[in-house]
């Protein structure tokens, strides 16, 4: 059995069975003190023939119990799906996420924006990476990028794993989530062949790195966030390195920074 939280989770599986009573069948969502995010959640899901059961905090506090702690914060909302594996990636809420930073003791954050990176492979990998440098959050867009379900299980395994405990977050609005980010006091690094050599970077405490598609790069809304733009010096034949590669690089660089300075 799968049990979802958060209200993008939520409305993308009930979104997913529309016109299938079979797999709205296995759905039920479980709700309490509806809000008005929560309320266009259960219209959808009736719309959609997807059972909904009014419980109270108790009763839902006791169905995420066993989740990670970064996806127990449900906010008066669960979905539970039945036959299916538990979901592969820690997906939570982002402006849950930027609040709970606000309400914490200061300390270096590691935010890593994949803009339109679609193939799975890539993102497993650099959540894979994420957890072995410490990231704090990997951000997606709703859009263009590998978020869906059906994702999953490539994202899994090419993560070894590290997608159940890295936290994700899938926003509509990747630019607006940027801006946030740098409201809340991070500096935003854009990487890009033609910017500053990494080598000669020096990282903020709490730093986002935007990733770009190995396409069309990094977007020119996304791009006109950046405070800086950071490059790889390499020495190869080709245009450039792979962007789960090249993400990898950039976070190991931050993390070895992190380091340095806690000695």
């Amino acid at each position: 059995m799968q049990i979802l939280t958060g209200f993008h989770a939520a409305e993308e599986k009930i979104r997913s069975v529309y016109g299938n009573d079979t797999a709205a069948s296995k759905i039920t969502v479980f709700y309490s003190n509806p809000g008005p995010r929560v309320k266009k959640i259960l219209q959808q899901a009736k719309e959609n023939s997807v059972k909904c059961c009014s419980v109270d905090k108790a009763a839902l506090d006791k169905m995420v119990a066993s989740l990670p702690a970064a996806a127990r914060d449900h906010r008066g909302i669960v979905v539970q799906v039945e036959g299916e594996k538990k979901a592969s990636r820690n997906i939570i809420d982002f402006d849950i996420w930027l609040n709970g930073l606000k309400q914490k003791e200061p300390a270096r954050n590691l935010v890593i924006v994949l803009d339109s990176v679609t193939d799975p492979h890539n993102v497993g990998a650099i959540i894979r990476s994420a957890d072995q440098f410490g990231a704090s959050l990997v951000l997606l867009p709703e859009r263009n990028s590998a978020n869906n379900i059906s994702d999953n299980d490539i994202i899994a395994r090419s993560s070894a794993g590290a997608s159940a405990w890295v936290p994700v977050s899938i926003v509509t609005n990747l630019v607006r989530a940027v801006k946030q980010l740098k409201d809340a006091g991070f500096w935003v690094y854009g990487a890009d062949a033609g910017g500053a050599s990494v080598a000669e970077t020096t990282f903020a405490e709490n730093t986002v790195l935007v990733m770009g598609s190995e396409g069309s790069g990094i977007g020119r809304l996304l791009e006109e966030q950046c405070d800086s733009i950071v490059s790889i010096p390499t020495c190869g034949r080709i245009d450039s390195l792979n962007v789960s590669v090249a993400a990898g690089v950039l976070m190991y660089e931050a993390y070895r920074q992190n380091l340095a300075s806690a000695r």
